[in-house]
């Protein structure tokens, strides 16, 4: 069986991120191609499609999510991704016992005898007007059913059982806004499709295929690493024959899609800044492709983080006077050069056309 090197596994990451070079997609288009990007911080995702899509406007993202096409909503290991409204509709039934107990694993003791389909119900039909509510408006409708349940359990398990999108104008470009809860159904005028009991998981199968167009070569946990999804090993084997085996250095299992990107591993690869939480890094259960493993907990402690021949070699923040970068290692003449002109471009963006200083600090 063929031996993917971490090199190999990090040029067909960056191809399957669109990393490689900037992609003539549509922001629906790039954001269905990504499987969705982590958007708790709503600014971040701005960035992430800068890196990606070539010619890319904030106005662009404004207009999806404006026009519902693109939407804020808790999906993959109950964290707040930007995805299309047709792979909302199509996933959120899959990802609904997950919501349910990974809440559960925080509140257990606190929702202990709360009926959650009960509860669900009654979350729709405070919502069922159409208004947007913050999860404190729409607890505050529902405390006097359940007097003995703090707001914060009771609030975080609405938000997990009842399908809802976060409306704009949280998640607008340079726009300040709280959480405001509306129906995902309600938004995107379409109904969440239902689960199929009938053991084919059809929407379990889809995901394994789109994960692996986006994320792979990978193994079986960097899946479930993703979309914090259990029962995927049945749709794995489902869909094995459909794909191709490779193994990693350390001999791991790794899957793929036959015809998807495995470029040359000496392919150059541009600078690109990533936001905080970039799928690229947390995509993964192992990171080795991308980071260092001592500098694996970068992203998820929010820090933005520089690629220098694909690979994190430096954080980046704004500062004063534009953009700040900070070596992980040495960088050499022709990569320190590389990594200020591509600053300036980010500092452009993120001063409307204004300000373009970028400074690297001393490795």
């Amino acid at each position: 069986m063929t031996v993917l090197d971490d090199r190999a596994l990090n040029r067909a990451t960056l191809a399957r991120q669109l990393l490689l070079a900037r992609a003539e997609l549509s922001v629906p288009e790039a954001v269905a191609r990504l499987c969705g990007l982590q958007a708790q911080e709503p600014q971040e995702p701005f960035v992430g499609l800068w890196s990606r899509v070539r010619a890319f406007e904030p106005a662009m993202l404004d207009d999806a999510l404006l026009g519902r096409r693109v939407v804020r909503t808790h999906l993959m290991r109950r964290t707040v991704h930007l995805v299309t409204a047709e792979d909302a509709v199509a996933w959120r039934a899959r990802h609904e016992a997950m919501l349910r107990q990974r809440v559960l694993g925080v509140y257990r003791r606190e929702l202990a005898g709360v009926d959650l389909d009960e509860l669900a119900a009654a979350g729709r039909e405070v919502l069922a007007d159409g208004e947007s509510r913050s999860t404190r408006e729409i607890v505050e409708v529902l405390a006097d059913r359940w007097p003995g349940v703090g707001v914060r359990a009771l609030g975080e398990m609405v938000v997990a059982v009842v399908p809802v999108v976060q409306r704009p104008p949280r998640g607008l470009w340079r726009v300040r806004a709280g959480v405001r809860h509306v129906l995902l159904s309600a938004w995107v005028g379409r109904e969440v499709e239902p689960s199929v009991e009938d053991g084919s998981d059809a929407v379990g199968k889809s995901l394994v295929r789109r994960y692996l167009a986006a994320f792979g070569p990978a193994t079986s946990a960097d899946l479930r690493a993703w979309c914090g999804l259990a029962g995927l090993p049945a749709a794995v084997a489902a869909v094995r024959e459909e794909l191709v085996t490779f193994r990693d250095e350390r001999g791991r299992e790794l899957l793929d899609l036959p015809d998807a990107p495995r470029p040359d591993p000496d392919t150059p690869a541009p600078v690109r800044f990533l936001p905080a939480f970039d799928n690229a890094i947390l995509g993964y259960r192992d990171r080795g492709r991308i980071v260092d493993e001592v500098h694996r907990g970068l992203s998820v402690a929010g820090e933005r983080v520089v690629l220098v021949d694909g690979r994190v070699a430096a954080t980046w923040k704004v500062g004063e006077s534009g953009v700040v970068v900070t070596p992980l290692r040495r960088l050499g003449g022709r990569e320190r050069a590389a990594v200020v002109e591509e600053g300036r471009e980010l500092a452009s963006l993120l001063s409307g056309g204004g300000g373009h200083d970028v400074r690297v600090e001393r490795s």
